[in-house]
């Protein structure tokens, strides 16, 4: 009788698994951001960076977070040449290495650790720096918090059966614009974003994609002069900045070429 009513009720969470994985085959995924930025100065126009170049330096972040920084600033480089293709951009990369050319490493290096106290970057680094990149502003990044979380949605504890789960992530970013020939602060932005995926598979919330979806939508109020808003997946083009950030694989495009033909 026992082992009946075992198989029974072994069948009936059979039959529930599989209803749920017909029902249930792609993945529920959305998010939220809200953004708060500074107005801009009378004296600045978002068209000087179509006259000047801007960099992008590394982001910093708290010593908790440490690594998690790494690629931000090359993920906003793309995004800004996407919004914006006209802006001169010099990109993460070849910003340091331009640096480590003109010998200012150490120089960066403590511009970079009186800014992780003070959120100033001082101008006469600045300016050398900047001078050595070709540059008349750059673009700092902060990421000032990121969380991640993972909740089971639908279990059956009897057979340790995972069916689905929620995984979020939570991330705030700063980003500022200097000028480096004056020492002003010209632009900043601070935003939060929410990102849940529920799903069947083990796929976290990446970082790159909420990474993508917040530094779009400040560069979004930066070039719509925007000092405070909130962005969904009903803006499809930054939806499409998460979309594009996930690879795809191709099969690689063989090269078909007919044998020589030899003379008899």
């Amino acid at each position: 009788m026992r082992q009946e009513c075992s198989t029974s009720t072994a069948g009936v969470a059979l039959l529930l698994l599989s209803i749920f994985l017909t029902g249930c085959a792609s993945s529920l995924y959305g998010w939220q951001v809200r953004t708060n930025s500074t107005p801009m100065p009378p004296s600045f126009s978002s068209a000087s960076l179509e006259q000047y170049p801007v960099a992008m330096f590394p982001a910093v972040t708290l010593a908790a977070l440490r690594g998690n920084e790494v690629g931000l600033a090359n993920y906003l480089g793309q995004i800004v040449s996407k919004i914006r293709s006209s802006w001169k951009i010099v990109s993460e990369a070849e910003a340091v290495t331009r640096i480590n050319r003109q010998g200012l490493a150490a120089e960066f290096t403590r511009m970079r650790a009186d800014y992780d106290q003070s959120n100033i970057l001082d101008r006469n680094s600045l300016r050398r720096i900047a001078s050595a990149i070709g540059v008349r502003y750059v673009f700092q990044l902060r990421l000032a918090a990121l969380t991640q979380t993972m909740t089971d949605r639908w279990k059956i504890p009897a057979f340790d059966v995972r069916m689905s789960q929620t995984r979020s992530s939570i991330v705030r970013l700063s980003l500022q614009l200097w000028d480096a020939e004056t020492g002003e602060l010209v632009w900043a932005s601070l935003a939060e974003t929410n990102m849940a995926n529920e799903a069947l598979s083990q796929d976290p919330v990446y970082l790159e994609d909420i990474a993508r979806v917040t530094l779009g939508s400040m560069i979004a109020d930066f070039v719509n002069q925007k000092t405070a808003s909130t962005y969904t997946p009903v803006n499809k083009f930054l939806n499409d900045l998460v979309e594009e950030a996930v690879p795809h694989e191709k099969p690689e495009q063989q090269k078909i070429t007919e044998p020589d033909k030899k003379a008899e």
